[in-house]
């Protein structure tokens, strides 16, 4: 063990009222074990599906170290005395990706803390950091997304290519075949396809097709900003790519970006999209959402959910049995 640090970090609660969803409140920084670390509280939370229901907390490394092990431990002041610790341990970087927080998304629920912890407008939480020493070698971040992005950029060593509404991208036979059960079958198997040198696509739009190839060289998303003007439109189309060539990994990464974004206002569009894209847990959230009492009247008198439950009678019997239950 290096050293560890035990703090009261004393938040303004009554001073929050005005901030949103990702709104930060930082506490000073914390010596400990040698390194300089902070508390990120985020008064209604980190993620907009919550709808701002409850509050987060994660210590953040802020000095610069290649691999530091460490413990956080936090707990809730409450006015009868401290409530249960929460704890998790955190290595940085974690097998070498590179992490520098660590906390909890929903580490108490705002309608908990306003009952039991808010004392003259402001809120304790009780944080331990634990520095541990780790003689363990530091192993770099996997490097294979550039070497197989830059791949696909250069265009080295491709054999197949595809025509997109004018625009033709030159692939990898191997790499789209190991990725995709879908292209394996049309590029190795008796289908026309694996004799043609170029393909040609009608279903799909080129930037749809150019992002969907960059996920299958590097098994990531582009940042919000390089997914176009509309993030929605774009994220959804690319559901619909992933469940056409069987990504599913994909497939989820875009059900979680729409879940992200669900409100009363959203939550049939999602449902819809989850429905023909045959997309289980992104429908099942939604439906749970719906279902919420604070929800249910919002959403199922809209003329969007009206529109919806006509048109996907297998959504309004999943709803009835909710109900019914």
């Amino acid at each position: 063990m290096l050293g560890s640090r035990f703090i009261e970090f004393e938040l303004e609660y009554s001073k929050t009222r005005n901030l949103s969803v990702g709104d930060v409140v930082r506490s000073d920084e914390i010596f400990a074990g040698g390194h300089v670390w902070k508390i990120y509280c985020y008064p209604y939370g980190t993620k907009k599906a919550s709808t701002g229901r409850y509050v987060s907390l994660y210590l953040r490394l802020v000095s610069k170290a290649k691999c530091v092990k460490a413990i956080f431990e936090a707990s809730l002041l409450r006015r009868s005395g401290p409530g249960r610790a929460k704890r998790c341990t955190k290595v940085y970087p974690p097998n070498g990706i590179s992490s520098r927080s660590r906390g909890w998304h929903e580490f108490v629920s705002r309608s908990d803390l306003e009952s039991g912890s808010v004392r003259k407008g402001c809120v304790t939480f009780l944080c331990g950091i634990t520095v541990l020493c780790d003689s363990s070698i530091a192993v770099p971040s996997s490097d294979i997304e550039s070497h197989l992005g830059g791949l696909l950029d250069r265009s080295e060593g491709t054999d197949v290519s595809f025509c997109v509404k004018g625009e033709t991208f030159h692939t990898h036979r191997a790499i789209l075949a190991a990725r995709s059960p879908v292209f394996r079958a049309g590029l190795f198997g008796p289908m026309a396809e694996s004799t043609m040198a170029c393909v040609t696509l009608h279903e799909i739009e080129p930037l749809v097709f150019k992002t969907l190839l960059r996920f299958m060289y590097t098994d990531s998303l582009p940042v919000d900003r390089e997914l176009g003007d509309s993030i929605t439109d774009m994220v959804k189309h690319l559901l619909a790519a992933s469940d056409r060539y069987a990504l599913d990994r994909l497939k989820l990464a875009c059900a979680q970006k729409l879940w992200e974004g669900v409100s009363a206002d959203t939550v049939a569009d999602a449902l819809a999209c989850a429905e023909i894209y045959n997309c289980q847990e992104l429908k099942s959230r939604c439906i749970d959402f719906v279902m919420a009492k604070d929800n249910f009247k919002k959403t199922v008198l809209t003329e969007s959910f009206i529109s919806l439950l006509h048109k996907f009678p297998s959504i309004r019997a999943e709803l009835r049995a909710k109900v019914g239950s």
